[in-house]
């Protein structure tokens, strides 16, 4: 089968490294820059249409070394734009390394399905301008958004694919230093409230193991950052081996909208939370109420899977009833002990003005942001309202 050979011109791998080629209709080769943004506007395209779409990856680093000319990988790069719709978005996730293909619009088809023809169409394409020897150099991936909330990835992360967002690793960077003072606030803020409270924490345990059974420590798995989960602890509120189906099914009606406010005198609470739980003890009234329960997550914050301030940790049950844009509220940032919504709604906003609330902290946190935060959250916890 002849090669495709594509019209005569600079090589794409030379224009790489500075603006978007496309002298031909339908051949337009994005800068990863532009190719970046492109992405993460395909994504926040799916949260509002719940259509999905693909990002494929072809790492081109091996196949570069091996062929060593840069005009026959631009035959590769103009046979696959080719081999697909105008309406796919071609560019470079990495510039030089890394070539992208986002398929749009691509129905409601299953994942494993979608991704198995598109890997039988790009082979075919390859399969025109390389022998199987350069074909075996090249590194093919495939990755579907919205993931799969139930899949965990290699990287450990949980199931969120971290290269559905490139973007956040530019952030990651920009943020590097921002980044290193919330760790060191979370690591001597945290030990010490550990030290300031032990004293407390003491008595807390005592009475707790004097006035019901079970352990101390409420031991929960909670979802952190990147869908990964990790043991969550509390001081006992509950009655021990408590059933938690009152629970799972409130949560379903709260993120569904239809959790209305309990009665109170004859009129409709604003409060959004379960407020008259069977399961919760008389002390645990009392230690939720006074935020009490909370010291133990001084732990979870030295241990790193959590954070002085950020979003509420949810339970995997909760977690599995989110939408798409809900999940966003724990890619960029770990959860916290407190936050924009422990300070500023509590349990008196909606489920979704909470999520709002979370994704623009996530969006704009500054360390003097975590720190106006960790201010307003003694007035919180000391006037008790929301709290349940």
């Amino acid at each position: 089968m002849p090669n495709v050979a594509p019209p005569k011109r600079a090589s794409l791998l030379e224009n790489a490294q500075t603006k978007p080629t496309g002298y031909d209709p339908g051949f337009e080769i994005l800068g990863q820059e532009l190719f970046v943004r492109m992405l993460r506007l395909e994504r926040k395209r799916t949260e509002r249409s719940q259509r999905p779409f693909v990002l494929m990856l072809l790492d081109s680093r091996r196949l570069l070394k091996a062929v060593n000319n840069g005009a026959q990988f631009d035959s590769v790069l103009y046979a696959l734009s080719h081999s697909t719709r105008e309406t796919d978005i071609k560019g470079w996730y990495e510039d030089g390394a890394v070539f992208g293909i986002i398929f749009t619009e691509i129905g409601s088809a299953d994942g494993k399905f979608l991704t198995s023809a598109l890997l039988t169409r790009v082979t075919n394409a390859l399969c025109k301008t390389l022998s199987i020897e350069q074909i075996n150099e090249i590194r093919l991936s495939f990755h579907v958004f919205p993931e799969d909330p139930n899949h965990h990835h290699r990287d450990g992360k949980g199931p969120t694919d971290a290269t559905l967002y490139p973007d956040l690793d530019w952030d990651f960077d920009s943020k590097r230093g921002a980044r290193i003072v919330k760790r060191s606030m979370d690591i001597a803020g945290s030990l010490l409230a550990l030290v300031l409270v032990s004293p407390l924490f003491i008595v807390i345990a005592a009475i707790i193991k004097l006035t019901s059974r079970g352990p101390v420590l409420y031991r929960q798995d909670r979802v952190g950052q990147h869908g990964r989960k990790f043991t969550f602890l509390k001081f006992r509120s509950m009655y021990f081996a408590s059933d938690h189906t009152i629970h799972k099914e409130y949560v379903k009606r709260l993120i569904g909208g239809a959790a209305d406010g309990e009665e109170e005198n004859g009129r409709k609470s604003e409060v959004f939370k379960l407020t008259n739980d069977p399961r919760i003890t008389p002390l645990g009234k009392f230690l939720r109420r006074t935020s009490l329960d909370e010291i133990p997550q001084f732990l979870n914050v030295l241990s790193g899977s959590m954070s002085l301030v950020g979003p509420r940790p949810p339970v995997p049950y909760e977690f599995e009833c989110y939408q798409m844009w809900h999940r966003q509220r724990l890619v960029a940032v770990k959860p916290g002990i407190t936050g924009a919504w422990q300070v500023g709604g509590r349990s008196k906003t909606t489920f979704d003005e909470m999520v709002r609330m979370d994704l623009k902290y996530a969006s704009s946190w500054t360390p003097w942001t975590d720190f106006k935060i960790l201010l307003r959250t003694p007035r919180a916890v000391l006037s008790g309202e929301g709290a349940y």
